[in-house]
This record gives C-alpha cells, sequence and structure tokens, in this order.
C-alpha cells in the first residue's frame, strides 16, 4: 500500500524531457501572474524578487551616487557669476553683435519686418506692448536682481565704482517714451538698438578723428568731429542708414536719443548684479509711408568688424508703415 503522506509521482516528475501538458492561454496566463505549485508571481518567487530588487536598488544606488560626486566635482569648477572661458577662448568671441527691439510675433521667427498701420491704434498695440516688455526693467529697476540697490548714476566723469552698475533711464527719452505710445501712433516710431554682451570685452574707441575708417558714415564723422568735450569720444557709435538709395530717401531724418551710440562707461561687462545693457533709441521722424524701407544698423569700435552674414556688428530690419 501506498502511505497517505507520500507524494503522487507525475509522469512530469519521473522524466523531466517529457512535454509538458498542453493548457489553455487564459491558464498559462494566469499561472504566469500566480503559480499556486512554486508560489511564484510574474515569474519569480519572492525570495527572487527580493534579492534580484535588493540589487538593483545597490547598483543603481551606487551608480546614483557617482553621478552625483562627478557633476558635485564639476560645479566646483564653475564660477555662477564668470564665465571658464572668455572672449577668444569661448563660443561667443570678440566680436558682439547689434540687435533691435521690438522684433515680429515669434511665428514669424525669421522675419524683421516692422509693418503696422499708424492710424489703427490696435493694429499697432504688438509693437508698443513688445517694447513695454522690453523696457520693463528699464522702467522699473528695483525689478531687477539686487532689486536696482546697486544701480548708480553715471556719466562719462563719473564712471560706476567696482562692483556697481550704471542707470539706463529711458523715461525721459521723449518722444520714445512709454506714455507716448514710443511714437507709433504719429507714423514715426523709435526702434531701440542694443549690443550683446561679452563678458570682460572692452571697446576699442573710435575717439581720435584722424583714425575714422573711411566707410563710417559722413554725418557721423562730422558728429564726432563736432563734440567738444573728449571724454564723449569714449562710446561705441551707431549709424542707421537707408540700405539701398531708394531707401536713403524714404527713411527721411533720424534722431539717435538720448546720444549716437553706448557710454563707454558701461564697459567691460563683469556680470555685476542689476545690470542692464545701454540702448539707443532710434527715432524715424518722417519715414514715406506706404512703401518698404530697408534699414541697416552699425555699431562702430576699432575691435567691431561687421559682417551681416554671422550677425556681427550690424543689424538689417524692414519698416513699412501704412
Amino acid at each position: 500500500m501506498v502511505s497517505k503522506d507520500s507524494k503522487m509521482v507525475t509522469p512530469e516528475m519521473a522524466n523531466p524531457y517529457l512535454k509538458p501538458p498542453s493548457i489553455s492561454t487564459s491558464q498559462s496566463l494566469k499561472n504566469f501572474i500566480y503559480n499556486r505549485e512554486t508560489g511564484a508571481f510574474f515569474g519569480r518567487t519572492a525570495s527572487s524578487w527580493g534579492k534580484i530588487g535588493l540589487f538593483y536598488l545597490t547598483f543603481y544606488g551606487v551608480l546614483a551616487a557617482l553621478v552625483a560626486i562627478c557633476f558635485w566635482g564639476f560645479f566646483q569648477t564653475l564660477d555662477p557669476r564668470i564665465p571658464r572661458w572668455q572672449l577668444e577662448r569661448s563660443i561667443i568671441g570678440t566680436n558682439p553683435g547689434l540687435g533691435f527691439r521690438p522684433q515680429p510675433p515669434l511665428e514669424n521667427v525669421e522675419s524683421t519686418l516692422i509693418w503696422y498701420r499708424g492710424t489703427d491704434s490696435e493694429n499697432f498695440k504688438f509693437w508698443v506692448d513688445s517694447l513695454e516688455s522690453f523696457l520693463k526693467d528699464y522702467i522699473t529697476p528695483g525689478s531687477v536682481p539686487g532689486l536696482g540697490a546697486n544701480i548708480n548714476k553715471c556719466d562719462y566723469n563719473q564712471p560706476p565704482p567696482p562692483g556697481k552698475v550704471c542707470d539706463v533711464d529711458v523715461k525721459n527719452w521723449y518722444p520714445c517714451t512709454k506714455e507716448n505710445k514710443y511714437n507709433y501712433h504719429k507714423s514715426a516710431p523709435c526702434i531701440f538698438l542694443k549690443l550683446n554682451k561679452i563678458y570682460a570685452w572692452r571697446p576699442e574707441f573710435y575717439n581720435d578723428t584722424n583714425s575714422l575708417p573711411q566707410n563710417m558714415p559722413v554725418d557721423l564723422r562730422e558728429h564726432i568731429a563736432g563734440l567738444k568735450n573728449t571724454r564723449h569720444l569714449d562710446t561705441i557709435w551707431v549709424s542707421c542708414e537707408g540700405e539701398n538709395p531708394a531707401d536713403q530717401e524714404n527713411i527721411g531724418p533720424i534722431e539717435y536719443i538720448p546720444r549716437r551710440g553706448f557710454p563707454g562707461y558701461f564697459y567691460p561687462f563683469e556680470n555685476s548684479e542689476g545690470y542692464l545693457s545701454p540702448l539707443v533709441a532710434i527715432h524715424f521722424v518722417r519715414p514715406r509711408t506706404g512703401i518698404l524701407i530697408n534699414v541697416e544698423c552699425k555699431a562702430w569700435a576699432k575691435n567691431i568688424k561687421h559682417s551681416r552674414h554671422d550677425k556681427i556688428g550690424v543689424v538689417h530690419f524692414e519698416m513699412m508703415i501704412d
């Protein structure tokens, strides 16, 4: 007789090489989820899941610790204000680009056309709002890092002390002011120019009338020659003109506010708290309406080269006022 405690030996147990009996797909899925005979769920027993879980927890924990140590060591070599690679050794290089505001909508990212109807406030609202957004920190210096405590009133005779920055007071640049809608409603708009920031870059000024380049516009050469205060010669000069002869006829008179360039006391840029780039407002006094005008503006210093292809030292935009 067979003992009651003895286990029945199945054919599969007697010969493990026999093909297991066929079972339905649903039963196979149930066995995979939980096998009553072996106590395994999803193909592994509880102890097996515990071992593999402990292994991966240890493995990824050590891996994360190594990555964290590498990042910590890397960040110890960086300064939050001073770039590691500067000037010639940096990707930016030593030739700043010139930018303009307002810019066309983002959906027209490749466009440089400023086109509006001066008699329709809703039509030019986008351009006015864009300038207000750009000039927000200039109008309210307390919104910049440091809440404006680091900002000083500067001029050519009083450059900023070490660690301090200069104020750019755009509130009095009439007619290029927020209250005057930047003169867009009079079909005589203001366009703001700024020079891209390059850490530690120092401009080499055209402060000698005998060393002015031949391709510098005549009116700018005359402006420089007419300055009586020699300190004012330490300026990165700005010129804007029609790109083609027809554009030069249609562009009309131009005013540069508050001066015809970026004052030298704003440089070098050292990433001091609260720093704001100097601006020049270009006021187109009487541009011809109903026609497209191509405008080219340049920044002038001995160490600024001009290349529209590389977008350095020069900026191009079109203007059309209906």
